[in-house]
């Protein structure tokens, strides 16, 4: 048996947890920079505010009817992550943290337990742990547990946020009462498919040939309907290693100055040198982008990119950002406004096991450094050393007005009990 465990509105549950004021209240999260909503609470969605919302122009009906707007407080929310699903393994040594806010579980060996209770107490742990509210679903597959996961969500009230598909007759009945869009990892293009085939519900999927199936939506589509069947396809995903890694922001304003623009630059080259260290790999290719604001009707849109192949592959958060650095001084254009730039390393191999060059080669003197650096802002929970060209002060500037404080991350933040 699997089991989805998702955190209900998980980002204003977070601030919820810390601001009890804002309960049974209407709560929206903005995305980077103060863009659009990305996340609500459901008192806010049931007055009508959208996903995706521009912030600018809903602001006066966010006024009007008292929902409040917080910035995205992403430390907040990773540690709060990090808390929920180092409870879940508590609960079995199989687990995929699929998102930051839902994790699947595989139950071998439980052959004799009563799963609505062992789910009961999934959700009451959690919540009394950390403060959040979650909903389980659990099915013999990862396909079916999506599904039933979304019917405890939806009817919280009768489900009491648990559902479990054990039977064939409850799979076939949920089935029919799921519609094609909502199934897991069917998108708008497989619908319009599916529908020429009067697919409309989720057990309309598992009726059609399977042979059609594989030939028209290849072997992903046909492992989902397996699953959908009762028989498991889809397995839990491994823990591996990423084959490209970036970090690309919008800016909080827009700059038009190299001095700030290379700052940011080696900002972000530094950040993907340091993930790369995390999964124990080294890269061979840089690729640096600057973009202007793509909304502004004043000026034209400018998009520029430039790729550095390195003569040896490279951890080194010096190589990386010196490159980085240099390829954006070449595509940098004088007078234009740019809103967001990127860095993303690829061609990622083994630190221990890649082709070397017989005429070039990384300073002997960059590894222990790198590993010194790291050990340093890994004991002190912050990017306390950086390079000379990078803002001592700030990682990521973004505009973040409406930001709740670090309760969990900054001990200069944390709550003070009266």
């Amino acid at each position: 048996m699997f089991a989805l465990v998702d955190c209900n509105n998980f980002y204003a549950s977070c601030e919820r947890v810390f601001n009890p004021n804002l309960q049974n209240k209407p709560v929206a999260i903005l995305s980077n920079n103060d863009g659009c909503v990305i996340s609500m609470s459901d008192e806010a969605k049931k007055i009508g505010l959208p996903f995706g919302a521009p912030i600018f122009k809903w602001e006066q009906f966010c006024k009007e009817k008292n929902i409040t707007i917080l910035s995205s407080n992403y430390p907040l929310y990773g540690d709060m992550s990090a808390r929920v699903m180092s409870i879940l393994a508590d609960f079995s040594p199989d687990i995929e943290i699929y998102s930051i806010d839902e994790s699947f579980l595989e139950f071998k060996g439980f052959d004799n337990y009563n799963f609505e209770e062992y789910a009961t107490k999934i959700r009451n742990r959690i919540l009394k742990w950390t403060g959040i509210p979650t909903c389980v679903g659990i099915a013999p597959t990862k396909g079916l547990s999506k599904v039933a996961n979304k019917i405890a969500r939806k009817n919280l009230k009768e489900t009491k946020g648990v559902c479990i598909i054990d039977s064939d007759e409850k799979r076939i009945e949920l089935l029919k009462k799921t519609a094609i869009e909502k199934v897991w990892g069917i998108g708008s293009g497989l619908q319009k498919r599916l529908k020429t085939k009067c697919c409309t519900t989720a057990y309309d999927f598992t009726q059609i040939s399977s042979d059609w199936v594989l030939k028209e939506l290849s072997i992903v589509g046909w492992r989902l309907q397996k699953d959908l069947q009762g028989i498991s396809k889809i397995p839990l995903e491994e823990l591996s290693s990423k084959k490209m890694i970036a970090t690309t922001r919008s800016f909080e304003n827009t700059y038009s100055d190299l001095d700030n623009i290379k700052e940011r630059i080696s900002t972000f080259a530094s950040s993907c040198a340091q993930k790369l260290r995390e999964q124990n790999s080294n890269c061979h290719v840089i690729y640096v982008f600057l973009r202007s604001n793509r909304f502004d009707k004043s000026q034209q849109y400018q998009k520029e990119n430039r790729t550095v192949i390195l003569s040896y592959p490279t951890d080194s958060t010096l190589t990386i950002a010196k490159a980085a650095v240099t390829a954006v001084e070449t595509i940098f254009q004088k007078g234009v406004e740019y809103k967001k730039a990127g860095v993303i390393i690829s061609g990622l191999v083994p630190n221990d096991n890649f082709q070397l060059n017989l005429f070039e080669h990384e300073n002997p003197k960059h590894k222990p450094l790198m590993s010194a650096i790291d050990h340093l802002n890994r004991k002190y929970k912050a990017d306390k050393i950086k390079l000379g060209n990078q803002d001592l002060k700030r990682t990521w500037k973004m505009k973040q007005e409406r930001l709740s404080p670090k309760f969990t991350t900054n001990i200069n933040e944390v709550l003070v009990v009266k």
